[in-house]
């Protein structure tokens, strides 16, 4: 395993992260230990979850994944080896079941204390919001739209000044965005210089299929020394080849969820089956070069990866000894150009 910090703390954590919105939907319980035992025993240390999760969302099984972390730590005893990550649920029609006070100071301080109690542990190391508040571009909203909830104003200033009062009384360690873009991301920086915590991290989509990121927020995070936590590497797991020609395993996500499919329209197989014929050419699985990309990516913290199967999380996990010669990348990028972001 390799492994970095999150930026500007002493907090070290592996490259390749463990995420666990599967466990208590697609994982039974005793498949989320078995996933956990293993990462921990191949030098992963990083845990992402969040109070929203599994994911879909329903309401009979909210922060049931959290639940069942916690029950794992508890049992195994190692709270102390482990860089725990969650968040927040953002606001909207998909979590008026959690609360509909967003990123109020009653609703961190409730969402903070529930997340604790459920992963039984006095700490979290990482909280992250897991959504703006204002309507904006986020899970696949393409352009831009000038009704944008226009007399809309968000304190961030209050939200920080909560979050710092949760650091200051051992809640929690550092804080991070997720599913954030440029202008918010830039106002909590901004903020942060006014003696109030500074986001350390932003956790967005990241892949072959979705390289947005590199637009804006890859310069902020140089610039302003903050790490992406790449999400959905795998692209809902279309990364891995295992729809292509028109397959639909019946056990697979989208076979599932046939509503999450954000990462699979007509162009997004398109470039799969373009960015498979490269990694056959070179004698390695699909899933292994998405992987290696996104681990190679230099504003990248700590790449998210997700499994229903053992046998799927060994091979994310044994993404970080490939290394992508220039060869390779060229051909990436020649297929990225002719169809650029496929799955925003």
């Amino acid at each position: 395993m390799k492994y970095t910090f999150l930026p500007s703390t002493k907090i070290k954590v592996s490259k390749i992260c463990l995420g666990t919105m599967t466990f208590g939907n697609q994982n039974t319980e005793k498949e989320g230990f078995e996933q956990m035992d293993y990462a921990i025993e191949n030098g992963v240390n990083f845990f992402d979850t969040a109070e929203l999760y599994p994911v879909p969302a329903t309401a009979a099984l909210y922060a049931d994944t959290e639940r069942i972390i916690g029950r794992w730590m508890g049992e195994k005893k190692n709270r102390d080896k482990i860089i725990l990550a969650t968040k927040i649920a953002g606001p909207g029609d998909y979590t008026k079941h959690i609360r509909t006070t967003g990123f109020s100071k009653s609703a961190l301080i409730s969402a903070v204390d529930g997340s604790l109690k459920r992963l039984k542990t006095d700490y979290i190391d990482l909280y992250q919001l897991h959504w703006p508040e204002r309507t904006t571009n986020t899970f696949g909203n393409r352009g831009f739209n000038s009704t944008f909830d226009d007399n809309w104003e968000e304190n961030f200033e209050s939200v920080l000044e909560c979050l710092k009062t949760l650091i200051s009384s051992g809640k929690i360690r550092s804080i991070g965005l997720s599913n954030e873009n440029p202008w918010g991301f830039m106002k909590y920086l901004e903020l942060s210089k006014k003696s109030l915590p500074k986001t350390i991290t932003i956790q967005n989509p990241y892949s072959l299929l979705n390289r947005l990121f590199e637009i804006g927020n890859a310069e902020i995070c140089k610039r302003e020394n903050v790490g992406l936590l790449a999400y959905s590497p795998m692209g809902f797991g279309v990364l891995s080849g295992k729809y292509l020609n028109g397959k639909m395993p019946i056990d697979s996500r989208l076979n599932l969820f046939p509503n999450l499919s954000r990462f699979s329209g007509d162009n997004s197989m398109r470039a799969t089956s373009l960015y498979n014929e490269i990694a056959v050419k070179h004698n390695l699985s699909l899933t292994q070069m998405a992987l290696a990309f996104v681990n190679s990516r230099s504003f990248v913290t700590s790449n998210i990866i997700g499994a229903s199967k053992l046998s799927q999380l060994k091979e994310n996990i044994e993404s970080i000894n490939i290394d992508l010669n220039n060869e390779i990348l060229t051909e990436i990028e020649s297929i990225h150009n002719s169809i650029p972001n496929p799955a925003p």
